[in-house]
């Protein structure tokens, strides 16, 4: 009884000291044996999120990823920070991995960093940004001030944003590969803008990985570009699994099919998401948003079963009716 009165009164100490940094707080309630009085019951024993195989290297990936694009495009200390600091803390509660960015993305590199650097568990973490300028040095430059926002030692992925100047800066992930400074390089493109192009660069250039727009109302990726990442055994990256949001406001008032509960579907969010990872040749989606209740939907997409090709176009045809 003497013991647990003189941990709680510990316990009080730490709770007073206000300007402490986060990760000093973290490390002293873990020596106290207080962590799971402080973390939210839902995450304290999570198991582990579906993976699919990287297929160049065979290293797992969990199939829910985080995107940043606008959602964390902030940098306002009072608000925006802490609520982001939660986002990013639910995403590897959850068994999170690949966080994406880019510089075209505003602050969202530099709020990045600053999260991973108040946080402790981070062990989990694949780092995907990419590179998005003209010419060999200016591409260097960034992708180097992108590795110290972030503040790690090095990038998991670097990809070439929306194919600018691909084949400058193609040549110089090569070489950063080659030299260990980066584990995977890949190539991009959004809003189903340029898959002619996409296309041609996977025929014809060694890649670990690519990203693209793919969800239940945009689909042109099924015809060609799904088939042949996994005929040149590339890695798929989904951007935009929400339409930009606009999958939402079309089931904006509906209720979920009751048959949505065969494949382990909880919310609209969990719905969209597991219509992407349910394609064999994705590797990870990845979901942006600044709220941490939506983190919670969106990581639970990665858990329970995932419909197969029948249900999946089920899941087509029922969206096409509302």
């Amino acid at each position: 009884m003497a013991t647990d009165c003189a941990k709680y009164r510990q316990a009080s100490a730490i709770f007073q000291v206000r300007t402490m940094r986060r990760r000093h707080f973290l490390q002293l309630a873990s020596k106290f044996g207080l962590v799971g009085l402080l973390a939210p019951p839902t995450l304290l024993a999570q198991p582990k999120p579906r993976q699919r195989a990287i297929p160049s290297s065979g290293e797992w990936l969990p199939l829910i990823g985080m995107g940043s694009w606008q959602t964390f495009d902030v940098f306002d200390e009072h608000y925006s920070r802490p609520q982001r600091l939660q986002v990013m803390e639910r995403f590897f509660a959850h068994g999170g991995g690949l966080i994406d960015a880019s510089p075209m993305y505003g602050s969202s590199e530099k709020m990045i960093g600053y999260c991973l650097e108040q946080l402790q568990n981070t062990g989990g973490l694949f780092s995907a940004t990419k590179v998005w300028t003209y010419g060999r040095q200016r591409g260097i430059r960034q992708m180097e001030q992108s590795r110290k926002f972030w503040g790690i030692a090095r990038f998991d992925l670097m990809q070439i944003h929306n194919l600018l100047d691909w084949e400058t800066q193609l040549e110089t992930l090569r070489q950063w590969k080659a030299e260990g400074r980066i584990r995977y390089i890949g190539i991009t493109t959004s809003h189903g803008r340029r898959h002619d192009e996409l296309e041609h660069i996977l025929r014809s250039q060694d890649l670990d990985f690519v990203q693209f727009t793919y969800n239940l109302i945009d689909r042109e990726a099924e015809q060609r570009l799904l088939p042949l990442a996994v005929e040149r055994k590339i890695a798929v990256i989904i951007n935009r699994p929400f339409q930009g949001g606009n999958l939402f406001s079309r089931v904006r008032g509906e209720a979920l099919p009751p048959w949505a509960a065969e494949f382990d579907c909880a919310n609209w969010a969990q719905f969209f998401l597991k219509f992407i990872i349910a394609h064999p040749a994705v590797t990870c989606a990845i979901p942006a948003t600044s709220k941490p209740a939506h983190m919670d939907e969106n990581m639970g997409a990665g858990h329970g079963r995932l419909p197969d090709e029948v249900m999946r176009q089920r899941m087509v045809r029922y969206l096409q009716s509302l």
